[in-house]
């Protein structure tokens, strides 16, 4: 990976080629066009390219943070040649790519694709920083061992994350019969605050904080959003996070944990409505000022 440092040409965070060369940059971008085992409504491979895109065209300027924050230097690599392995292969194509960035001083964001190429970015994570948690924010609990066949289905996600770290889920409204059971063995060690707890238990939000770790990983699968506001996903489930909600969850974590790296997944661009595109950029860019310029800001 580290032979490979040319500028991918659509990339994120704008034009600006100052702060996107990557021995400068701090954080690198990781495209992950990938949705081998994509069951419902498919597109998450052109979920990178559009959000890059998207990004182009986002005032730099944070109107919350007031910070420039693509001077921290971002860079964008060569989206991984992945449209073709196996979700197994293709899983350790992430995690040595991860595995490489972290080796090299830099703070990993993976841009899904659908949501297993979550799973080697764990794994890398994990070997890097020692003991971490992983806060999984999904409108699915993903727990589910297999799924048609394959355990590294995109609806096995949070079991095969929880195998290498301990995994907090937040914002799920939709599971199966297996998955409640598992959630009720005595060998599940996720912890799940989901829409209704939300709704109903004021004190969710400090649970939240007592089960991370105090590193973590964060992984947002786009459909914890509602689809009013982020129709542009395979699964939509009504009853989703607001914008404003979402972001007080990650200033929280960000304030009270350390981030050590994240993904964003599972956006299938509908053609004709950029409404998720830009939601699903300008989130990337609002996580990144939080992380590098928000820990001493109050929530």
């Amino acid at each position: 990976m580290m032979s490979d440092k040319a500028v991918y040409s659509i990339r994120y965070g704008g034009a600006d080629l100052n702060y996107a060369d990557f021995e400068r940059a701090k954080v690198i971008v990781v495209p992950a066009p990938y949705e081998g085992t994509v069951t419902y409504r498919k597109g998450t491979a052109n979920g990178p390219s559009a959000i890059f895109e998207a990004s182009g065209n986002m005032e730099l300027l944070d109107e919350e943070l007031n910070t420039e924050t693509h001077k921290i230097g971002i860079h964008t690599m060569a989206p991984l040649d992945i449209a073709n392995l196996s979700a197994q292969a293709m899983i350790e194509k992430v995690h040595k790519t991860e595995k490489d960035i972290f080796a090299a001083g830099k703070f990993p964001v993976l841009v899904g694709g659908e949501h297993s190429v979550s799973i080697g970015a764990v794994k890398a994570a994990k070997e890097a920083v020692g003991e971490m948690s992983v806060l999984h924010l999904d409108a699915h609990y993903d727990l589910r061992n297999e799924y048609r066949g394959s355990k590294y289905s995109h609806a096995c996600v949070s079991r095969r994350i929880q195998e290498s770290a301990p995994v907090v889920l937040l914002g799920m409204r939709s599971l199966s019969r297996e998955e409640k059971d598992f959630l009720g063995a005595s060998n599940n060690i996720a912890r799940c605050i989901s829409a209704y707890d939300i709704l109903n238990d004021s004190l969710w939000d400090k649970k939240t904080l007592e089960a991370l770790k105090d590193k973590v990983y964060i992984s947002i699968d786009l459909d914890v959003l509602d689809p009013s506001i982020m129709p542009a996903v395979g699964t939509p489930e009504p009853g989703g996070l607001g914008w404003y909600l979402i972001l007080d969850i990650l200033k929280m974590v960000v304030q009270e944990k350390e981030i050590v790296g994240f993904d964003v997944a599972e956006l299938a661009p509908l053609e004709g409505d950029i409404t998720s595109d830009f939601l699903a950029s300008k989130l990337i860019y609002r996580l990144l000022g939080y992380i590098f310029f928000g820990k001493n800001k109050k929530r």
